[in-house]
């Protein structure tokens, strides 16, 4: 099962936004550095542009830059604006409730992925786009 990219892809193109300090960047660009189609980056874009974590113009000087500085912005903030909710998902039918197991298995699983989401949250909290740059710019020495 493949896991979802749009986290790490998120914080890869605030990262390239943090570098280019206050000039529009095209998704074009952000596309080549990502090696994603330009499309998947401008839907990305438009969810971090939701959550206010980016700005956009359209047109000839157009593009996107940050919405606020790299210290400002959590990796929690990126997960929760990108994500699809929880770490995993719980059946998408109900199972039988003839079975002892199946009775009782939602309940178990949903205080579980309750409490996952938590923790990542709070771990995520801990750090922020400025921490991932600063090790981005020490691994490139």
């Amino acid at each position: 099962m493949a896991a979802n990219s749009q986290f790490s892809m998120a914080v890869h193109v605030l990262a390239m936004l943090a570098h280019s300090g206050d000039d529009n960047v095209k998704s074009e660009c952000i596309a080549a550095s990502v090696n994603t189609n330009a499309v998947v980056i401008r839907r990305l874009l438009g969810q971090l542009g939701q959550a206010k974590l980016v700005t956009s113009q359209t047109g000839a000087s157009g593009g996107t830059r940050l919405a606020r500085a790299p210290h400002e912005i959590s990796l929690c903030e990126i997960y929760k604006a990108v994500s699809c909710g929880e770490v995993f998902a719980l059946h998408a039918k109900s199972p039988s409730q003839d079975c002892p197991v199946g009775r009782n298995i939602e309940a178990v699983l949903c205080n579980l992925q309750k409490e996952i989401d938590k923790a990542v949250g709070e771990k995520l909290g801990q750090y922020t786009l400025a921490s991932v740059i600063s090790q981005v710019e020490t691994a490139k020495a």
